[in-house]
């Protein structure tokens, strides 16, 4: 349960820092190493394998950054 609530808290700090950066590159860069932390930290934290939650944190934060504008998403 307490992973569980602390996932829930991670996710949405890692999202709204996904769009950190001037340029679409930049946003999604970001946005992709703080989505592979946070996979990391939410993996580690839950007991789930490492590498695959990393990628797929790497690519949602990615995604997300990319799809950011500075004014918020497009």
């Amino acid at each position: 349960m307490k992973t569980k609530l602390l996932s829930l808290m991670l996710v949405p700090l890692a999202l709204s820092l996904s769009a950190c950066g001037d340029t679409w590159g930049q946003r999604a860069a970001t946005g992709a190493g703080i989505g592979a932390g946070t996979g990391l930290a939410i993996a580690a934290l839950a007991g789930w394998p490492l590498i695959g939650s990393t990628l797929v944190g790497a690519a949602v934060g990615g995604g997300i950054g990319a799809a950011t504008t500075p004014g918020g998403i497009k």
